[in-house]
């Protein structure tokens, strides 16, 4: 992750050189956990990299007392490789981490009196037949209860977001299908679609890494505690990233759609559609752009005609 080149990122005020500010970060090895080093790093915010892993209560316990910081940054967990299906047939290793490591986190830091924000996930709801169907503009909100049960990582995402209420100094931020400016790099949503033999076409609420990670920085900078909707607001389909994907880096790109029954029969688990509702972000960061004013300021635009550079040198 260190390799990756740095992203193009949003400016936000308030968060150069704060000395006061001491950051603990686990994901190391993950794609959000490098970001959160570089952005601290570029930011003059001293930090360092966890060495302990999540489910080791007393040798987490021990690192916190020893580094002393006044925030931690949670980027750590278990996705599954290649995919959430893997959670399927792990079950147990995927609790270890995804609930007793991030409660061990959770609770460990309340006791300490340190700032704690979890990147979680917003793949805990689903459209439903009520208020949220889709493409009615009403989202999901903080307090809304997940109803998404698929897949068993979204289920232990669920329970433990839940657990994390009750801990007065964390703040948890719902992602969803993150999206960064490094469009040949193999966990950006953007990639992956791009590779697919057939993709659904669903509008989603989708996170734009590149504008929104450094207000992950800002809001613990600020100790903001509860739950976030993490993503940018409003919704793009598939297909429309696609066509952006094609407008902007690859004419010569195409791709097939199938449905989402068609798609249920090769996962193991079934994935979650949705639209959260990002008011409450939104007051935070009223510069806040929409999910595709971002992906065109953010990703696409950086991008434009790159692919036609690689593939002519």
């Amino acid at each position: 992750v260190g390799a990756l080149r740095q992203p193009r990122v949003a400016e936000v005020g308030g968060m150069g050189g704060d000395g006061k500010m001491k950051v603990l970060i686990f994901g190391r090895t993950g794609w959000l956990g490098g970001m959160l080093g570089d952005l601290c790093k570029e930011k003059g915010i001293e930090y360092s990299y966890a060495n302990t892993r999540l489910e080791n209560r007393e040798s987490l316990a021990k690192e916190l007392d020893a580094v002393k910081p006044t925030h931690v940054l949670n980027a750590a967990g278990l996705t599954g490789r290649p995919n959430v299906d893997w959670c399927e047939s792990h079950k147990a290793e995927t609790i270890r981490v995804n609930v007793c490591g991030t409660l061990n986190l959770a609770d460990l830091t309340n006791e300490r009196d340190i700032h704690l924000m979890v990147f979680a996930t917003g793949c805990i709801f689903e459209y439903d037949d009520d208020k949220h169907t889709m493409g009615s503009g009403v989202g999901f909100t903080e307090e809304d209860t997940p109803n998404f049960h698929g897949s068993f990582y979204s289920h232990t995402k669920a329970y433990v977001e839940d657990m994390l209420k009750v801990y007065p100094n964390t703040c948890i931020l719902r992602v969803r299908m993150p999206i960064g400016d490094d469009l040949e790099f193999h966990r950006n949503f953007i990639y992956k679609i791009s590779k697919y033999a057939r993709v659904v076409n669903i509008p989603n609420s989708m996170t734009v890494l590149p504008e929104m990670m450094p207000m992950s920085i800002e809001m613990a900078r600020r100790k903001l505690t509860g739950v976030y909707n993490f993503t940018n607001p409003g919704v793009v389909s598939h297909n429309e990233i696609l066509e952006m994907y094609k407008e902007y880096y690859d004419p010569s790109f195409t791709w097939k759609n199938f449905t989402l029954e068609e798609q249920a029969k090769i996962l193991a688990a079934a994935r979650s559609n949705n639209e959260l509702d990002c008011t409450k972000l939104k007051a935070e960061f009223p510069e806040l752009l929409g999910i595709k004013e971002s992906l065109i300021k953010y990703v696409f635009e950086p991008n434009r005609n790159k692919k036609k550079q690689k593939t002519s040198k």
